[in-house]
């Protein structure tokens, strides 16, 4: 299983699960049902001919297909815009865009992502309009083999690069990670907290169970490498978002029980 390593700014290296072939493509087919599910239904309700006989201006009923269209045309770019680097299918299989560099994807990296998908699924087009220049139409074994192998291009590179990235991921910059908690109990941000335990910090709640995992992770390396910097600033931090005022002098004392505390009005809630 491939993972993402990210630094944040606040220097802190956050591990992420890459997406992987399999469900980048199930990912895939549900979004393609719900476009085709769109054509089917438009196509259904909407009385082309009706609109036909009403316009009589060819340029006027060529606008109105194309807005009707529209949806289907735009559709990964508008929602992953608007759910926050996820389409429906992306959603339901709990998959996500991210920028490799740790920050929040900008509308420009998704107009990337989405205009490249030319050349990641739909190369045959490009390919089709050669080989029909050239009178070469009525090859239908050629022009299936066109048809498949300009599908499969975005799908040849997830499966042989090494974050999974299609062309438009590469050019955008951006990874889709596996937003599934498949990691042990020690990289959660569980903690091993007995019925009897009281805690201390009960403004520990305006962090939030990515601040947790974040402190957890940043705490269990400083531990291991014996570096008491990275305890004070994780230690300023904590006191600077939450308002506590520490009753242990001892950073990893104070950080430990933090962890605690957390975990212990999260999960009585």
């Amino acid at each position: 299983m491939k993972t993402l390593q990210i630094k944040t700014a606040q220097n802190v290296n956050v591990n992420f699960t890459i997406a992987n072939i399999g469900q980048r493509l199930f990912a895939f087919v549900i979004d393609n049902i719900i476009k085709f599910a769109y054509i089917y239904f438009a196509i259904k309700f909407f009385d082309f001919s009706l609109i036909e006989n009403t316009i009589n201006d060819n340029w006027s009923i060529k606008a109105i297909d194309v807005l009707i269209f529209l949806p289907v045309t735009f559709y990964s770019l508008y929602t992953e815009i608007l759910l926050n680097g996820q389409t429906i299918g992306k959603k339901l299989v709990k998959i996500k865009v991210i920028n490799i560099d740790g920050f929040k994807p900008s509308i420009t990296d998704y107009v990337i992502r989405w205009f490249l998908r030319i050349i990641d699924f739909n190369l045959f087009s490009l390919i089709f309009v050669y080989i029909a220049s050239l009178g070469l139409e009525s090859n239908e074994s050629l022009l299936t083999l066109v048809f498949i192998g300009g599908k499969l291009v975005g799908f040849l590179l997830i499966l042989f690069t090494n974050q999974n990235q299609r062309f438009g991921d590469i050019m955008a910059n951006t990874a889709v990670i596996s937003l599934k908690d498949d990691v042990k109990f020690s990289d959660t941000i569980l903690e091993n907290i007995t019925d009897s335990y009281k805690p201390l910090y009960p403004t520990v709640i305006k962090l939030s169970d990515n601040d947790a995992r974040i402190i957890k992770e940043t705490f269990k390396n400083a531990i291991k490498f014996n570096d008491h910097k990275t305890l004070i600033k994780l230690r300023s931090k904590i006191i600077e978002v939450t308002g506590i005022k520490p009753a242990h002098a001892n950073d990893k004392e104070f950080i430990d029980i933090i962890l605690k505390d957390y975990n212990y009005y999260t999960q009585s809630m």
